[in-house]
């Protein structure tokens, strides 16, 4: 192996879009300093490439079919703390960029980013460096001064969303009918909301909750 070969960045994709995995390609191609040395379609080909491979970057889509991309990233750093993984997504939602932060993800990129950033932002990580792009860094600002809702909030939310009775959401948190719709109101105070159907959609646009 030469030393070009042996120096360069060794870079495994994870997505379930073939133009996608073409275009990533094509990109990392272009780099003298970089490789890809496998591609995952899912998130279980995904943590098996990765134990075979051993990346140096990881790019990681958040949609897979099989699992998130979330719950990729924190099997894989389960097994390798220090895997360097960068979540490469359509999606621009404050809720997932957090939870993507808080797992380990070193950046968080969207697929709408010129090429020459993406290449950028894996020498960044590679480097050691945790790197947020301005676009992103926004997205989390716009947010930042706000009260943000309580894990017990957001369950309520879930079950609102699910169509739950406030009796319903009662019976299956052991809490109160009252304690509920305190729940309910203080979610609709922190998202601007006016009433609970409102709440429920702005925190699926904002990334909070899923469905």
């Amino acid at each position: 192996m030469n030393d070009k070969i042996r120096n360069q960045i060794r870079v495994l994709s994870v997505d379930d879009h073939p133009l996608v995995h073409e275009g990533i390609e094509t990109v990392i191609n272009r780099q003298s300093d970089m490789q890809i040395v496998a591609h995952a379609w899912t998130g279980r080909e995904a943590i098996k490439c990765f134990g075979e491979q051993k990346p140096d970057i990881t790019l990681m889509d958040l949609r897979l079919p099989d699992m998130s991309g979330i719950e990729a990233v924190v099997a894989i750093r389960a097994e390798f703390p220090e895997a360097r993984i960068i979540i490469l997504t359509t999606f621009e939602c404050e809720g997932e960029i957090q939870r993507a932060l808080a797992v380990g993800a070193r950046s968080y990129i969207l697929k709408s980013m010129p090429p020459n950033e993406m290449a950028e932002t894996i020498r960044q990580v590679h480097a050691g460096k945790k790197r947020i792009p301005p676009q992103v860094a926004a997205i989390l600002a716009e947010y930042l001064s706000e009260d943000a809702l309580t894990e017990r909030e957001l369950e309520v939310l879930k079950m609102v969303m699910a169509g739950n009775r406030n009796r319903d959401i009662a019976n299956h948190l052991f809490i109160s009918g009252e304690t509920v719709k305190a729940h309910i109101k203080h979610a609709m105070e922190k998202l601007g909301a006016m009433d609970r159907t409102q709440a429920v959609t702005i925190a699926l646009r904002r990334g909070l909750i899923q469905l």
